[in-house]
């Protein structure tokens, strides 16, 4: 494994490294059709002044105590549903399916609407249907993610759920509302829907069908104006309900494990070479604790962006003709300028410039870092930069063998299934910029009242653009902008996402 590498001696090392690195195909592997001028251009430095002094930087104790000691207790704590009074549920109206797009925690959203939705009707919820992702083409379903008898017990008072329909609606697949129109497809769902657009419209095809099948269903329930009991159900779902099937947890623990406790190559008395952990991992502040990085930078974001990341004309070229095959001009930010897009925030942070946030909030070469992340856009030569700042810097494959790995090969939601449980027991979790993953988990560590960085998206599109600032001028920028950004409990505000914002509808205030 290449965590063990790093610990052998002399020109093997080297070596062994050497070829892993040109033999390389896990999350960072290089396209086969990237020409040489694109990786060199993907290693060059935006903010080399701004580099150099990150890489002699260290941070000072009292930076580092307040870095990874917890949050203290914000006078929150999760809601505890009381015991239910009824001895079972009253009879169903009717069977709901749904089917589900998008990746990992768009459909773990969707998955708690459906519920919600399935007890405003009172219908039973069919497992839902989670579709193959597009870019990803992982075909995982349900049962291959999350464990279905964990869900089914957690919620089994709230509402009734079955695996799969009766013989005499075997006919409602997905198969059969692509091939015409359907009378027990509901299909015209707006975004943010209320209760009563689905008491007054899905409730009749129950009646009259015994069966409704709700798709598209991305978004199709509003987070204002419903009733509290679906709310706290709804976060019973997300933060209770969904548990991931063993094997993402056994591999998720192991990861954890190692990353605490790295694995080292020791020598014994008489010369014989044995494998050991190391309880603690370095002197001082952080010590057996690690960050969690959800590095957003695949080429789907990369082009969906419109933003100029340093890559040359080459770079621009394929990432526009990639976001018209795709999206066909549809993209809204291609119509502004690259300055524009930084300013309003819209542009991911590259590798480089997460790395010199992360130092500039205190965190040194001495800090251990899980990356989160799918493919990489500009392979190894774009990320080299983060490694030189962060040398102890992991992923699932230089944590874990070929073996291990093997229930997730292929395999973006299993994948993303154990980013998403390494990064839920990290002591710090940090998202390269806004999506999905960052949303979820800032929902879920806020719940349970665990320290997350919310990068200013805005600010520092503005100062990544000023190439004469200093070092010490940096550093104040970004702890004035990461000011009450560090985990402090921010309430929901109408239109927010209830699973980003869970405060105030899924927790109790502390008296």
């Amino acid at each position: 494994m290449m965590y063990l590498n790093r610990h052998l001696n002399g020109g093997v090392s080297f070596i062994l490294l050497l070829l892993m690195f040109l033999s390389f195909s896990g999350p960072f592997v290089l396209a086969s059709t990237q020409s040489l001028s694109d990786i060199n251009n993907a290693s060059k430095l935006r903010h080399s002044r701004l580099f150099k002094s990150a890489l002699q930087h260290k941070a000072s104790n009292e930076q580092l105590s307040d870095l990874w000691t917890p949050l203290s207790n914000q006078g929150w704590k999760p809601y505890v549903a009381p015991a239910s009074t009824f001895s079972s549920l009253p009879e169903s109206s009717g069977y709901i399916q749904v089917f589900l797009d998008g990746g990992l925690n768009q459909q773990r959203m969707g998955i708690c609407d459906a519920v919600a939705i399935a007890k405003i009707l009172n219908a039973t919820l069919m497992i839902p249907y989670l579709e193959v992702n597009p870019v990803w083409q992982d075909t995982s379903s349900f049962t291959d993610i999350f464990d279905v008898d964990h869900f089914m017990n957690i919620l089994k008072d709230d509402i009734s759920i079955i695996r799969e329909l009766p013989d005499e609606y075997a006919w409602s697949t997905r198969e059969y509302y692509a091939s015409a129109i359907r009378s027990t497809r509901v299909k015209n769902a707006p975004l943010h829907a209320s209760a009563s657009w689905y008491l007054e419209n899905v409730a009749p095809v129950l009646e009259s069908y015994g069966i409704a099948a709700i798709s598209p269903f991305s978004h199709r329930l509003a987070f204002d104006n419903m009733p509290i009991e679906i709310q706290r159900l709804r976060c019973k779902v997300n933060f209770e309900a969904l548990v991931f099937v063993p094997h993402v947890r056994s591999l998720g623990e192991a990861l954890v494990s190692r990353l605490r406790y790295p694995i080292v190559e020791s020598i014994d008395a008489v010369g014989t070479k044995y494998l050991r952990q190391v309880i603690d991992t370095k002197d001082g502040h952080g010590a057996g604790k690690f960050v969690s990085l959800h590095l957003r930078f695949d080429k789907d974001m990369a082009a969906h962006s419109a933003c100029d990341f340093g890559g040359g004309k080459a770079e621009k070229v394929a990432l526009a003709k990639y976001r018209q095959a795709i999206w066909q001009g549809r993209v809204m930010n291609s119509r502004f300028t690259d300055e524009e897009l930084r300013n309003q925030g819209r542009c991911p942070m590259t590798p480089e410039e997460i790395g010199l946030l992360l130092v500039a909030l205190g965190f040194d070469n001495t800090t251990r870092l899980y990356l989160a992340s799918h493919k990489v856009y500009g392979g190894e030569a774009r990320i080299a930069a983060l490694r030189r700042l962060f040398p102890y810097m992991e992923d699932k494959k230089s944590l874990a063998s070929s073996e291990e790995r093997a229930h997730i090969k292929q395999k973006a939601s299993l994948s993303a299934a154990v980013d998403y449980y390494v990064s839920m027991h990290s002591d710090i979790f940090i998202s390269a910029s806004p999506g999905n993953m960052h949303n979820a988990m800032l929902g879920h560590r806020t719940y349970l009242n665990m320290k997350t960085i919310r990068p200013n998206m805005a600010l520092l599109g503005q100062i990544f653009m000023n190439k004469s600032m200093t070092w010490s001028d940096f550093q104040d920028a970004v702890a004035e902008g990461q000011r009450n950004r560090l985990g402090e409990i921010k309430e929901r505000k109408p239109k927010q996402s209830i699973y980003t914002y869970p405060v105030p509808d899924c927790v109790c205030q502390q008296r």
